[in-house]
């Protein structure tokens, strides 16, 4: 929902961990968020949450009052979960507002 979003409870590193009902093919991943500094995703596709693997690690440019929206081009890869690491902030609290993958 655009109403709602996720935000931290102001220390880092803090995770975001998305579930899929089945294993699915994905080739891009896109998220708006605000604040965050540095961003890290990673995919398990274990039956459960475990067993991660990095996919990639960016540095985001601060917007000052505007959402970051950013996409990650990744090679077609298979993921049961995706797991979302905020590593740093431009501030004491980070909102993530949309996560969106592309794929099969």
């Amino acid at each position: 929902s655009s109403k709602t979003f996720w935000t931290t409870t102001g220390m880092f590193p803090q995770e975001l961990i998305i579930g899929f009902p089945k294993c699915v093919k994905i080739n891009k991943v896109a998220i708006q968020c605000y604040l965050v500094r540095t961003l890290r995703i990673e995919r398990s596709t274990s039956k459960d949450p475990e067993g991660f693997e990095q996919c990639v690690e960016k540095d985001l440019q601060h917007r000052e009052g505007q959402l970051q929206m950013e996409e990650f081009p990744l090679p077609e890869f298979q993921a049961t979960y995706l797991r979302f690491i905020i590593k740093s902030a431009f501030d004491h609290f980070v909102s993530v507002h949309r996560v969106m993958a592309e794929g099969t």
